[in-house]
């Protein structure tokens, strides 16, 4: 049973190619409205267990539920209607070169809504509004620059309004103010549309800003070593590698969201 609170739940999951295991009985919970932060060292398998999370790898394992329903044991029409609440947006922005922003953002709408073209125009101006594109819309991915392509790639994923939002690496190739503003917008977005979000991260910043709760993965014991909120683990995790990770910078930013007790 899982808390009636809980938006995902984690379970005895092992993730593995082949014969190769790369994380082992991970378990966590996520609660609604929670910024999620999934963290660790290169090459631990954060972006892999995204990539389970969303339904793109099968768990070798375990169980992953999604409002207490298993996404790989669901049908195929009850595993379109789970995708239509989800918001996701890649290392990369994940955009079609070959659309303009509008034409991105309004493809999930196409897709999954009968609104009228009029509408997906007034929905798409909206949502590029709210990331501060409004009057991009016929501007391609590569004329926009870097932190703007990230903005969009949000635009796109908040378009349905989805209850969960996804992010692998969203700060990845921006500079440190880009970045920051990135954070304060994914975090002012998700409490307007009432979203929760899990992020793929090991920038600290980020991480200390936006964080409710945490998992650390660890590479070289293949399993989750804590779970928690960032700002209690850093001074109370009783793995050492895990206050190393969490304390290589010299100060902690300032928090953008709330933070649940620990």
């Amino acid at each position: 049973m899982t808390d009636e609170e809980d938006l995902i739940t984690v379970s005895n999951l092992t993730m593995a190619y082949g014969g190769r295991v790369i994380q082992r009985e991970i378990n966590f919970s996520i609660a609604r409205g929670d910024v999620f932060i999934i963290m660790g060292g290169s090459g631990c398998g954060k972006s892999t267990l995204l990539r389970h999370m969303i339904g793109l790898a099968i768990p070798a394992s375990g169980e992953i539920l999604i409002e207490g329903k298993n996404f790989f044991s669901a049908g195929d029409e009850e595993q379109k209607a789970m995708r239509r609440n989800w918001g996701i947006t890649y290392q990369s922005g994940g955009l079609f070169s070959d659309l303009t922003l509008g034409e991105n953002v309004a493809v999930p709408l196409q897709q999954y809504t009968a609104f009228t073209d009029g509408e997906i125009r007034d929905l798409v101006d909206y949502k590029l509004a709210l990331v501060g594109l409004y009057g991009y819309q016929a501007y391609y991915p590569g004329e926009i620059s870097g932190g703007m392509q990230k903005r969009a790639a949000l635009a796109r994923a908040i378009a349905l309004d989805p209850a969960i939002l996804f992010f692998d690496e969203p700060s990845a190739g921006l500079d440190p103010l880009s970045s920051r503003r990135l954070d304060e917008l994914i975090v002012e977005i998700s409490a307007s549309i009432g979203g929760t979000v899990v992020i793929v991260t090991h920038e600290l910043a980020s991480i200390f800003s936006i964080a409710t709760n945490a998992v650390f993965l660890d590479a070289e014991s293949h399993t989750q070593l804590d779970v928690g909120s960032p700002r209690h683990l850093v001074e109370n995790s009783r793995h050492a590698v895990v206050r190393q990770f969490l304390s290589r910078g010299n100060a902690m930013p300032v928090a953008i969201g709330g933070e649940r007790n620990p």
